[in-house]
Formats: C-alpha cells, structure tokens, sequence
C-alpha cells in the first residue's frame, strides 16, 4: 500500500481570504461549501471544482510557513491516513519537516515536508476524502 493516498485539497494563501473567496466563486461560478471558522472573518475557504470534485482550498496567509511569500504558497495535499506517521516515514526516507503535524478542525490533520529535492509535499488526513478519485 502506498504512502500517499490520492490527491485532497490544493491550499492556496491570501491575506484577504473573504475577498479571494469571492473572486473564486465568481471564477468558478459556485459558492464555497466549506468555511472555517463558521462565524466571523474567514481564515479558510474550500471549494469542490469539476467532475471529481476536487478541492480548492483559500487559507489566510498568516497561516503560511515562515519565509514564505506571495505567489510561492500554494500547496498541494495529499491523503494520508495517518499524517504523524506519513511524516516520520517520509522523514526516515531523506525528507525535512516543513510545517509540523497540525490539527485543522474537526477531523481535518495537516502537514508539509520539504522532499531532496526541495519541493513541498502536503500531507493532509480529511474525512471529505473519498478515495472513489
């Protein structure tokens, strides 16, 4: 069985999530069906693009990994069924730690790797996820 599931969500990152949100909903002609928080101004927004539905996910840039800039922070995540565990594999395999394990909301679990090469690689456990990709 392989380490990386399928394909789950690819975050990018805004400082005005709210307003990002809503170019994408204009783009994409859809709402978002996913907001975090509920209430308030968003610090997450996700929405579900074409046939497949995959996810697009807006998140506040303040949530970026430190040194990241703009137009270099978008990642994309892959389903794990257990992140803590993908990490410490990739790990043992030559990869760096980018961001740490991170709970993200109710059964949401992300995290990021930096491979030898240098390239990003999300990591991410989503009960949205549902392997019929």
């Amino acid at each position: 069985m392989s380490i990386l599931n399928g394909l789950t969500t690819m975050v990018l990152t805004a400082e005005d999530v709210e307003a990002a949100g809503a170019w994408y909903a204009d783009l994409l002609g859809a709402e978002s069906y996913f907001r975090q928080p509920e209430e308030g101004p968003a610090a997450y927004l996700e929405f579900r693009i074409g046939p497949d539905e995959d996810e697009l996910g807006i998140m506040n840039r303040a949530y970026s990994p430190e040194g990241t800039t703009a137009g270099s922070s978008s990642v994309t995540y892959w389903h794990v069924d257990d992140v803590e565990a993908a990490v410490d594999e990739l790990v043992a395999h030559g990869a760096q730690p980018h961001m740490p394990v991170t709970p993200r909301g109710p059964e949401f679990v992300t995290a990021s790797v930096t491979d030898p090469f240098g390239n990003v690689l999300g990591l991410m456990y989503s009960p949205h996820w549902s392997g019929q990709h």
